[in-house]
């Protein structure tokens, strides 16, 4: 496989002063194209709301940033008006109508990532808005407005035309936005940051898991995540999808090193991750991260709603499985060293604290 699997930062697609859409290309970043995966970012400044739409791709969102407000419309069923902060992840399954606004001075950012193998173009979202210039709303004649909407000349017309802006757009500052209800918000959001952790080793590192149990639209969406942080210098065992899946992650934090095995024992990235980063490891791939001394933390999303993975060192490592005479074999060494192998990281699970 000679796909270029370098980690990408998104690039500005639309946007003003009210906000910006990013996305990631999958000219740029060929897995994208290859797993049929989309990425793409929201950043909404003050007042600024991002216009009703529906996509093509069923999708996981995550609270990069800021605090906001999400109107989320299931297919046949009543808006949500939800409360949104960071380490909020919202699964948005097909033919859900989603809007966002912003009221807060910090900007508000959000992440997607989702499966756009059912949509127009592999690698990429295609978002369908409902109003503004670009809205289903301009591409119909008046005379089909009037009569599916039950409206006059008039009303058709400002429906038509009086909203000029694209995807985003700024609103006055004492326009009164729908006020977001506590209760809509349970089965819709999790946030991972507050979340019970599924695993926590001391001095080195945790994880939060999204999958049916404590989200379960994830199974509408097909797919699972994880919020994984990582203490300084610490290491996250060289591990794989065992299920087939690909894991499409986002650095959300910090910095550090990683590097990917692949076929033929050939290590086939070998790089430097920093905050922004989107990078995609193809299926049954093994990878590693290593933190900087400011830590390192990701949001993956596995391309299925219960995932699981093999890690290959650790106390719950696959080489803790294999008798130690078939370990002394493949690897053609004494009995001494496999047993010297084999009574390292008896304790440590998944992460390792940074070495005394």
């Amino acid at each position: 496989m000679d796909l270029d699997l370098s980690p990408k930062l998104a690039k500005k697609v639309y946007g003003d002063d009210a906000g910006s859409y990013y996305a990631w290309c999958p000219d740029e970043l060929p897995m994208l194209r290859q797993g049929n995966i989309g990425a793409a970012k929201l950043a909404l400044e003050k007042n600024g709301f991002a216009l009703p739409l529906y996509s093509d791709s069923s999708k996981v969102a995550y609270v990069l940033q800021g605090a906001g407000v999400a109107g989320i419309i299931l297919p046949e069923s009543e808006e949500k008006v939800i409360a949104i902060k960071k380490g909020d992840a919202i699964a948005l399954p097909f033919g859900v109508i989603t809007w966002w606004y912003n009221k807060e001075d910090t900007e508000l950012v959000v992440l997607f990532m989702g499966d756009t193998s059912k949509g127009h173009k592999p690698g990429q979202f295609t978002d369908f808005f409902l109003t503004g210039a670009n809205g289903i709303f301009t591409g119909f004649t008046t005379d089909f407005v009037k009569r599916a909407w039950d409206v006059d000349d008039d009303t058709a017309t400002a429906l038509i035309g009086n909203q000029k802006g694209k995807g985003i757009v700024k609103l006055d500052a004492n326009f009164k936005m729908p006020e977001p209800k506590p209760d809509h918000r349970k089965g819709m959001a999790l946030n991972c940051e507050e979340a019970p952790l599924d695993t926590d080793i001391k001095n080195a590192g945790n994880v939060v898991l999204l999958n049916t149990k404590n989200l379960p639209l994830v199974g509408q969406v097909g797919m699972g995540a994880d919020l994984v942080r990582l203490e300084g210098n610490a290491m996250c065992s060289p591990g794989f999808s065992c299920d087939s899946a690909l894991q499409v992650t986002y650095i959300v934090k910090g910095s550090g090193r990683l590097q990917v095995v692949g076929v033929d024992g050939k290590r086939v990235l070998e790089t430097f991750v920093k905050a922004g980063n989107l990078l995609i490891v193809p299926r049954f791939f093994v990878v590693s991260k290593i933190a900087d001394p400011d830590g390192l933390s990701w949001f993956s999303i596995i391309t299925t709603p219960n995932p699981m993975f093999t890690h290959l060192a650790g106390s719950i490592g696959a080489w803790k499985a294999i008798s130690p005479e078939v370990l002394q074999a493949a690897f053609k060494v004494p009995a001494e060293t496999e047993k010297l192998f084999r009574s390292k990281r008896t304790n440590d699970a998944i992460f390792f604290p940074p070495p005394k």
